[in-house]
């Protein structure tokens, strides 16, 4: 199956990381390219302005948002990384919702690798588009 990988970009080592696990199972994970020069120490400009609350302007300057959509649309599905930040257990941010948002709409499967945050204002949304049977525990092996 080929899932976009999707999370907060704080989880650019993780994404990397479920990127090769996918592969193990006999899956294939899309990941922006960014992810890897982030991880690898090049575009550390881009990551310093993401990183000092310029975030919206990179995402602009950059396309991400068209980006991730257009990964999603040629994808089966998404597996969302949604680990603990900012006090949030298994957060899922703004644009993470909207990937979400991106992939329900387009029928695609959505896959999280933590139960649904309970923290968030738009839970009653994500609740509405995710199965809670794709809700993985952690375990690539329930993808299907």
């Amino acid at each position: 199956m080929k899932l976009t990988i999707v999370g907060s970009s704080h989880f650019k080592e993780q994404i990397l990381d479920y990127q090769k696990r996918l592969i193990e199972f006999g899956h294939e994970g899309i990941v922006h390219p960014d992810y890897e020069a982030y991880v690898s120490g090049a575009k550390q400009d881009v990551w310093n302005m993401i990183q000092n609350g310029e975030h919206a302007r990179v995402k602009k300057e950059n396309n991400y948002i068209m980006w991730w959509y257009n990964a999603i649309q040629g994808s089966d599905g998404i597996l969302v990384l949604n680990f603990d930040k900012k006090g949030i257990k298994n957060y899922i941010g703004g644009n993470t919702l909207m990937e979400i948002a991106f992939a329900y709409v387009a029928g695609k499967k959505i896959f999280l690798i933590n139960p649904i945050p309970e923290d968030v204002p738009y839970v009653d949304e994500i609740k509405a588009m995710v199965d809670e049977s794709n809700v993985i525990n952690g375990d690539l092996g329930k993808i299907h």
